[in-house]
């Protein structure tokens, strides 16, 4: 009896852009029920395949076959209706619309060939969100009303309302917290046992380990190594062909800190009614104090409140003894504070400006005199700062929406250096960069306080936090429910407390 053919054949696919050419003859093989983990450094070409694949992107070369036959996917609705569904990672839900709306969005269920609306369609969302382990998901409330892991689930209901065969994943766990993950991961094993196929994408190289069953891994638009075992092949052997040389997914050595000098941050009682509760923090120039804690713990709101772009209800914040007027940036920014936010390419970046414009853009009363521009001047003292963090390419004048995850984020600490803040506050500083960019990053921040910044590291990624910091705060819904060195911390201690900590009182 021959062997039952692959779900999904992708041979030698290639596509070219303008002055690009993203995937050059990539082979891609996807069995019936497994999670097939898709790796690769920003820029390796795993977007580019995953919209071939969605036919979003038509390829110049190649084949895809489906269930042993060739097919041309000349659209995504042609994709959809072959049983494939795509869940980006900048999810494209309507925020205006219901759940029930966005999950039956240009396939309105129909009986009797009439379009079946309100009652009939919130059923049959509540149905696919019951089945996801989500009944508490009202399908009648606003998609814009709900939280990031919420909106995923919805964004898993709309592929599931169609009969989907393979489902791919792009970052799905990026805005998860650790129970929300696993969640996603029972879901995932849920449909796998129905014998859907998963496509996954991740940077997490954890995740892959703990849900993968084999791993294809792309290097500048090639496919290195496919069907390696998930669970088995070590992590150098991933990273190397991620990257072409052996990188350490290690942290810089921590330095011996004697005497740091007086506090350039002091919070006292700093409080956000609902938000988090009083908190006290002093940071010290060249020192880096992570917060560690769920999503929705109060770690960002920290952040923001301390930078000025929210109010405190209580509390204050001084900068070398002098008191910062609540609820204000600019007040903030003046004192030497910057904060590179979570959401980078929304909060932080002006995404069709060039990377000059980016980096100067808090700085350019430097570069203006009597109501003139000097642009020689910004686009030198632009292109100093971002050379001193190696940003590539080293090309100021390229609009910064070209660049990889971790030169974006670069451009954004170079926007601080040029300033000449003294305290960094960092929301997720890795989130969307791959392993390779995450050591320089690393690198670049520990460097940036071994030269004298004081450093607030907020992350998700509990190995960051006690990897980068000297100290750590554990957060816990709101409260402050363990200080330490973070040398006497190991993950499961923080977990432990994030999860079962007593709030302090």
């Amino acid at each position: 009896m021959a062997p039952e053919p692959p779900l999904l054949t992708m041979s030698g696919i290639t596509k070219s852009f303008p002055g690009v050419r993203a995937l050059d003859g990539v082979d891609l093989d996807v069995q019936t029920g497994e999670v097939h983990c898709l790796l690769g450094q920003n820029g390796a070409g795993k977007s580019t395949l995953i919209k071939v694949l969605a036919g979003a992107h038509q390829p110049d070369d190649g084949t895809i076959s489906w269930r042993g036959e060739q097919v041309t996917l000349r659209s995504p609705i042609a994709a959809m209706r072959l049983g494939i569904a795509t869940i980006y990672q900048e999810l494209d839900l309507v925020e205006g619309l219901s759940v029930a709306e966005n999950v039956y969005l240009g396939h309105e269920p129909t009986a009797a060939g009439f379009v079946v609306r309100g009652k009939d369609a919130r059923a049959s969302t509540a149905a696919l969100l019951k089945r996801l382990g989500h009944s508490e998901i009202d399908p009648g409330r606003l998609v814009g009303d709900l939280s990031a892991a919420q909106q995923q689930i919805v964004s898993m209901a709309r592929a599931l309302s169609h009969d989907v065969r393979l489902i791919v994943m792009d970052e799905p766990s990026a805005a998860l917290d650790p129970d929300e993950v696993d969640n996603l991961f029972r879901i995932v094993g849920d449909l796998t046992d129905e014998g859907v196929a998963v496509v996954y994408i991740s940077h997490r190289l954890e995740e892959i380990r703990r849900i993968g069953d084999c791993v294809t891994v792309l290097k500048d638009g090639r496919a290195v190594a496919g069907g390696l075992p998930a669970k088995s092949t070590p992590t150098r052997e991933v990273v190397a062909l991620m990257t072409g040389r052996n990188v350490e997914y290690v942290f810089p050595d921590r330095p011996e800190h004697q005497d740091l000098p007086d506090p350039v941050l002091e919070v006292q009682g700093l409080a956000r009614e609902g938000e988090f509760a009083p908190l006290d923090l002093t940071l010290r120039p060249g020192e880096i104090v992570g917060l560690a804690g769920l999503v929705g713990s109060g770690r960002s709101e920290i952040l923001e409140t301390i930078y000025g772009a929210r109010k405190p209800t209580a509390g204050q914040v001084r900068v070398d003894g002098r008191p910062l007027r609540p609820g204000s940036v600019r007040a903030a920014v003046r004192a030497g504070l910057g904060l590179a936010p979570e959401e980078r390419k929304a909060q932080a970046l002006l995404m069709l400006e060039s990377v000059t414009r980016n980096v100067s853009v808090s700085s350019m009363s430097r570069f203006s005199y009597g109501g003139w521009l000097d642009r020689g001047a910004e686009r030198e003292a632009a292109h100093q700062a971002t050379r001193e963090l190696s940003l590539r390419p080293d090309n100021p004048s390229v609009p910064v929406r070209t660049l990889s995850g971790g030169n974006q984020q670069k451009a954004v600490l170079a926007r601080w250096l040029l300033r000449g803040c003294r305290v960094l506050l960092l929301d997720e500083p890795t989130r969307g960069v791959d392993v390779g960019a995450r050591a320089e990053l690393y690198a670049v921040i520990r460097r940036l306080a071994d030269d004298g910044l004081a450093v607030l590291l907020v992350s998700s990624e509990v190995p960051e936090v006690l990897g980068l910091a000297d100290r750590v705060l554990v957060l816990r819904e709101g409260h402050v429910v363990h200080t330490a060195p973070a040398r006497e911390l190991d993950e499961h201690r923080v977990l432990d407390l994030v999860m079962e900590g007593t709030p302090a009182s």
